[in-house]
């Protein structure tokens, strides 16, 4: 058994890429591992000091940067295991070099994604007692955190089982593990999507609609880091996996136009078949406080320049490429943002009582943006830390 146990490790072992034990490297692994010990540190902190004396949110806007975080990275998480299942259950096709990336990459996010909502919530050792002794099957929330659980678990036993070369069990266990980030995912949108009291959240869209932002950022992701994963290396793309990027590429483009026309269409059906309610809190997104973000880097940064650069350079420059890909995780970052705070900033009670406040105001606390500054270094920490420990995996991802 202990020789069975060694062998395997020594395998594993010998998956490690040398080349990136450079000084570059390390240096920027110990930056990623202090920005994020900072960032989650001041999470930590809060516990002692109190979630009220840290944080901004308040009573009339309860969910802030931090859950619009979380839900970043675990959409980013949903689309990135996605693609990886697609691929390597269909086989054969050019996404494949890909593949093997993109599951190690879904459990970094989802595990930064993990690791921010565990900062926000007060009491997060409740949620995983309660969450099996009591559960609740009629929540989204419970249904959020279980299949993302199992999710978790799932692409852990397919990452290992891809590191060990047992492909038939990771394509099994992938697709289980594909499933569940679904359904988490459209669970996490129906969290939103039910609540009857927040017209701008409240419809059968949402879910649809971060299943379909969640296939844009992974894409994106898988997009942005092989590149870096290369440049990191000094070497240029090899042909596969240059195929495997178009075709993200091509993904990106046509799920960036799907999602443009969503934004334009929802939109219009604020101003003209929903409430008052609805329509000031779509005006505060187009034209008030919120205006900035929704069109310079929700729209301009997040959509409209990267489907230019794609099509401008015809997915031949991979330099080009990457930085649509950063654009368009800047755009939806804003995107989850913006969703999740302009769907409380304008009030319940709006238009009903003229001497209370018309718009509650929001802006995230030097403790969150630390906190969140910590996720999204935990996210390159891995990333750094996955390409060292197992580069070569990331190599040969074509032949299962």
């Amino acid at each position: 058994m202990a020789t069975n146990v060694s062998s395997v490790l020594s395998s594993i072992g010998a998956l490690a890429e040398p080349r990136l034990a450079s000084a570059k490297v390390t240096g920027l692994t110990l930056l990623a591992l202090l920005l994020t010990a900072i960032g989650l540190g001041t999470g930590v902190y809060s516990f002692i000091v109190g979630h009220e004396h840290l944080y901004a949110v308040t009573r009339e806007v309860p969910w802030g940067i931090l859950i619009s975080s979380y839900a970043y990275f675990a959409i980013i998480s949903t689309g990135l295991c996605l693609l990886a299942a697609i691929s390597h259950l269909f086989g054969g096709n050019a996404l494949a070099p890909l593949a093997n990336r993109g599951v190690y990459l879904s459990i970094i996010t989802i595990l930064s994604a993990f690791s921010i909502i565990g900062m926000e919530l007060e009491s997060p050792w409740r949620m995983l007692i309660y969450n099996v002794l009591t559960p609740n099957l009629s929540s989204n929330i419970w249904w959020m955190g279980t299949l993302y659980g199992l999710a978790v678990a799932c692409m852990a036993v397919e990452f290992l089982a891809i590191l060990m070369g047992r492909f038939g069990i990771a394509v099994a266990i992938g697709c289980v593990g594909a499933l569940a980030e679904v359904g988490a995912n459209s669970n996490l949108g129906a969290v939103f999507a039910t609540l009857a009291a927040r017209p701008f959240w409240y419809g059968a869209q949402l879910p649809v609609y971060f299943l379909a932002s969640a296939v844009t950022c992974g894409a994106a992701a898988i997009i942005m880091f092989t590149h870096i994963a290369y440049k990191l290396r000094g070497e240029e793309v090899d042909a596969e996996t240059k195929a495997g990027i178009k075709s993200a590429g091509k993904i990106m483009t046509m799920m960036l136009f799907l999602l443009a026309v969503a934004t334009v269409w929802r939109t219009i059906v604020f101003f003209t078949g929903e409430t008052e309610l609805s329509s000031a809190a779509v005006a505060n997104l187009l034209t008030g406080p919120a205006s900035i973000n929704f069109w310079l880097f929700e729209t301009l940064i997040g959509m409209v320049i990267p489907i230019g650069l794609l099509l401008f350079s015809r997915m031949e420059n991979l330099a080009a490429m990457s930085a649509a890909a950063f654009m368009v995780l800047v755009g939806a970052f804003f995107q989850r943002y913006d969703l999740v705070t302009v769907g409380q900033q304008t009030p319940v009670y709006y238009g009903l009582e003229t001497s209370l406040p018309s718009f509650m105001g929001y802006a995230p606390s030097a403790g969150e943006l630390l906190v969140v500054m910590g996720g999204i270094a935990l996210t390159f920490l891995g990333f750094l830390a996955g390409e060292r420990l197992f580069g070569k995996v990331f190599r040969h991802s074509g032949h299962h």
